[in-house]
């Protein structure tokens, strides 16, 4: 009985350890993300009922080092338990407007003004406003599945 339970101890500790690596990597270097609905499409989610799952790289978050056209995950300012994922279109001190919006805006300092692809169905900085760059989780860089969509996520302006 000895010999099973210094087996099930084993184990249990091989997990464990590979479980907080898991966690450790997901939370500070990367991770991979299921993208739903149509805010994004065509770069996600074209024309299909099926979900991409997306590479989130997290090194960018070091010194907001992000560029005009990154796709980026964030948390929403409204539900912090819900995340978005937008394509950055003004950094801070820039002014932006967009076809839905009459005026120029400003961008201030610590935020980015981020909208969909899909502007017709997207819940981005038309109506949120410009997003605290604290929100963001980090950006996407590949598709990883469905196979024929594997590739690099390039960036629009």
């Amino acid at each position: 009985m000895g010999g099973i339970r210094a087996l099930l101890w084993d184990v249990a500790k091989k997990y464990f350890s590979v479980g907080i690596v898991g966690v450790t990597v997901s939370d500070r270097y990367a991770s991979v993300v299921s993208v739903r609905g149509s805010s994004m499409s065509p770069t996600f989610n074209p024309g299909t009922n099926a979900n991409d799952y997306v590479f989130v790289e997290k090194f960018c978050l070091e010194n907001y080092r992000l560029s005009h056209g990154d796709v980026v995950i964030f948390c929403s300012p409204n539900n912090h338990k819900e995340n978005h994922i937008k394509r950055i279109v003004a950094l801070p001190g820039d002014w932006t407007g967009s076809d839905s919006l009459d005026d120029l805006l400003y961008v201030p300092e610590g935020h980015c003004w981020v909208e969909g692809d899909n502007s017709a169905s997207s819940l981005d900085s038309r109506s949120l406003g410009p997003i605290p760059m604290a929100l963001i989780r980090g950006r996407v860089t590949h598709i990883i599945w469905p196979p024929h969509r594997i590739g690099r996520v390039g960036q629009k302006r």
